[in-house]
């Protein structure tokens, strides 16, 4: 990609974060997007399909970043409680993008997504765990449990105090889980 085609995708990415942040996607059509990032609709759609599937990149950029900055995904087996916190850790790394991305109707997109992306990459690794359905309930409560437990609680404790009750909470599921025998 060159320097032209970057600077067009970033001013593009600016604009729809800038209008995001405002209202809700429904409500974001293409020509003030394009009068805010001072391209011509025929620019944008060079670039994306439509809205959401500029709203839907941008998504799939922070759950990239959001599991590549987990140490190793399969760690939910070995050792949940470190697992959780680091997930905990990615989710509040990029809560700014979060909040403006996952907003509204798309509320409910981020956990799944992470969800359905952790269970791949262990089902890759560890093939049984596609099959066991204890290994599937747990780690879809821990993910979807967990990070709504953190994004009600965290405004009202704060993220100590919540990373600290999630961590005796998953401790708690996985007793035995990160010891040695």
């Amino acid at each position: 990609m060159d320097l032209r085609e970057q600077k067009t995708k970033r001013s593009i990415r600016n604009a729809f974060l800038d209008l995001r942040a405002r209202k809700p996607l429904e409500r974001i059509t293409i020509k003030e997007l394009a009068e805010l990032a001072q391209i011509s609709k025929a620019t944008f759609y060079l670039h994306y399909q439509d809205i959401y599937d500029l709203s839907s990149r941008m998504q799939d950029d922070v759950i990239r970043r959001i599991l590549d900055s987990i140490e190793r995904p399969d760690l939910f087996v070995e050792d949940p409680t470190r697992f959780t916190l680091q997930l905990f850790e990615a989710f509040n790394a990029q809560q700014n993008i979060i909040d403006i991305l996952f907003s509204g109707t798309q509320a409910s997109v981020l956990p799944i997504r992470i969800e359905a992306a952790l269970k791949e990459h262990i089902f890759s690794i560890l093939p049984d765990t596609r099959r066991d359905a204890r290994f599937q309930i747990s780690l879809t409560y821990q993910v979807l449990g967990g990070y709504y437990a953190y994004t009600e609680n965290r405004k009202l404790f704060g993220d100590a105090c919540v990373r600290e009750a999630l961590e005796e909470i998953v401790g708690l599921l996985h007793p035995d889980a990160g010891r040695e025998n």
